[in-house]
């Protein structure tokens, strides 16, 4: 029977299911966020590993995954590209799902290895009879709390993974409610800033915000689910009033210079407004 990830529990629920984007190669930067109270009653149920735009390669995958699914919360792996070996590597190594850049169609599912289960389908990653990708999940495993090798990860993994294509292109608007139709596809993710780019509009414009909006009614309408990267935490929780299931709250490196630069004008005596402070 399938495994019921940290994402997949989050997106059972009635409210927007919270993550980050991390982009550093570093399972301690991970760890530090999210291991204990979060001092809200919400907490993060995902995090994206960056490998498309961060400093992530695939031989980080397997101690970052592991890491963050210790803590109770999903490693999503966004690959560079949808191609089969590339999908592989993150799924071996114990992905919880998988994010796919720069989905411009619906053939775009087909023609390319996407569903993050145990091997490639016509449809996307599924195990013999549905697909045929290689059959080695030695230490995709390890990451899955309560999950034992063998008959009970492999049984599971083709429910039990998420996938997740990003809409971030004019084709990709034109061409969202045939994509969002496809089997197969659990999440549609907003990529804004490169959408506003290669639809040559202003990001938060009129135009931008329709094509936004537009996503969401798709995915929604299909029974899928609806994301979305955002900037910050008022951006976040704007997008999640407004009824997005799945919320990105802001990226590692972006916390991390915006706090110690603000840390540095307190200093200075140009802020007053400081951070706890101490290790």
């Amino acid at each position: 029977m399938p495994f019921n990830t940290p994402v997949q529990a989050a997106l059972k629920g009635p409210s927007a299911a919270f993550g980050f984007w991390l982009t550093l190669p570093s399972a301690a930067v991970a760890k530090t966020i999210i291991h204990g109270s979060t001092g809200s009653s919400a907490k993060f149920s995902w995090i994206l590993v960056d490998a498309e735009h961060g400093l992530i390669s695939d031989h980080h995958y397997y101690e970052l995954n592991n890491a963050i699914g210790s803590e109770g919360v999903s490693p999503i792996i966004r690959v560079p590209c949808a191609e089969e070996w590339m999908i592989k590597r993150a799924l071996d190594a114990g992905a919880h799902g998988i994010m796919t850049p720069m989905c411009h169609s619906e053939v775009f599912f087909f023609s390319f290895p996407i569903r993050p289960t145990l091997s490639i389908s016509p449809s996307g990653l599924d195990t013999p009879p549905f697909g045929t990708r290689g059959y080695g999940p030695m230490f995709a495993p390890h990451s899955f709390a309560g999950v034992d090798p063998g008959a009970d990860h492999d049984d599971g993994a083709n429910d039990g993974l998420t996938t997740f294509v990003q809409i971030e292109s004019r084709s990709g608007v034109e061409e969202v409610e045939k994509i969002a139709a496809v089997d197969g596809i659990d999440v549609l993710l907003i990529g804004p800033f490169d959408l506003a780019k290669q639809l040559g509009v202003t990001r938060c414009g009129e135009e931008h915000e329709a094509a936004i909006q537009r996503i969401k009614k798709a995915a929604h309408a299909a029974g899928k689910k609806a994301a979305i990267f955002c900037t910050g935490g008022e951006d976040a929780r704007a997008r999640s009033q407004e009824g997005f299931d799945m919320v990105s709250v802001n990226t590692d490196v972006g916390v991390i210079r915006s706090a110690m630069l603000n840390e540095l004008k307190v200093a200075n005596g140009e802020s007053t407004q400081s951070g706890p402070g101490g290790y």
